[in-house]
């Protein structure tokens, strides 16, 4: 993968492929290779970029404080680093989603089309930005395995976890594999993250909402109300998968990001 120079910082990135440009961003705390049954499939067709997040993968850590809007901001400077001027499809899974509220918000003139997997519009309440700012002191006084270890149950459904054992063993090598640093900032950037409920109506481009049909994080009945606020939006359920509904069913999620990309491309 190359490395850029963005924003202060030196990103990793996958860029393979040519055509409309797909933009794939991972969810918290892992990096690009979440999007692996994606990036090979869509790279056919499209332009796909997929990068790691400033301090996770192999994009360097640093130890200033981060936001939603930081993160946004650094896709937005590789977008012009990569010589990118075309509008973007932007594919966002669950952290990658909150930031792609904010990739609206500030950026919305590189913004063709957007793809919302397994996330929220609502903010944290009390008790959820209690448990981050937990979860971020101990990441940084006993490293990341606790979460490696923790996590799984949440992300994964009971099959996938069964029938996919090295899907779960890379996800958890990824995790801990990651700086502390960069997952308590990440955390405390998550607890901190506005809800972005009210702005829903406001957002024109055509979306797409993805979530697994067994999603406790970020649940269908939750995600189908994001779907019926927005004003171009459609809603698709995975079965037999969870939180990570691209990793573990690659097949059903790819299909409909195809249907939804070629409903794009007829309306143009």
């Amino acid at each position: 993968m190359p490395r850029l120079s963005v924003n202060g910082i030196d990103l990793h990135v996958v860029d393979r492929g040519t055509g409309r440009l797909l933009l794939l961003v991972h969810g918290f705390p892992l990096d690009h290779s979440m999007w692996h049954g994606q990036i090979g499939q869509f790279a056919a067709t499209c332009r796909v970029i997929a990068p790691d997040l400033r301090g996770f993968g192999q994009s360097p850590v640093t130890d200033e404080p981060v936001t939603m809007a930081t993160y946004a901001d650094d896709l937005a400077a590789l977008l012009d680093a990569l010589n990118v001027t075309e509008p973007v499809c932007f594919c966002g899974l669950s952290m990658g989603g909150y930031i792609a509220w904010e990739f609206v918000a500030r950026h919305r003139h590189r913004l063709g089309s957007l793809i919302l997997c397994d996330t929220r519009a609502a903010a944290d309440n009390e008790a959820a930005r209690r448990t981050r700012e937990q979860a971020a002191r101990r990441v940084l006084k006993e490293g990341p395995d606790f979460l490696a270890d923790g996590m799984i149950d949440k992300l994964f459904v009971k099959s996938t976890r069964e029938q996919h054992p090295e899907i779960i063993t890379q996800t958890q090598q990824v995790i801990r594999s990651t700086s502390p640093v960069s997952i308590a900032a990440a955390s405390r950037a998550m607890a901190a993250r506005p809800d972005v409920t009210g702005r829903l109506p406001d957002i024109d481009v055509p979306t797409l909402l993805l979530v697994g049909q067994h999603d406790a994080i970020s649940p269908p009945s939750e995600m189908r109300r994001i779907a019926t606020a927005l004003p171009h939006a459609t809603f698709v359920e995975i079965p037999d998968a969870g939180h990570m509904a691209p990793l573990e069913r690659p097949d059903a999620v790819n299909a409909a990001i195809e249907y939804f990309l070629a409903e794009i491309r007829n309306l143009n």
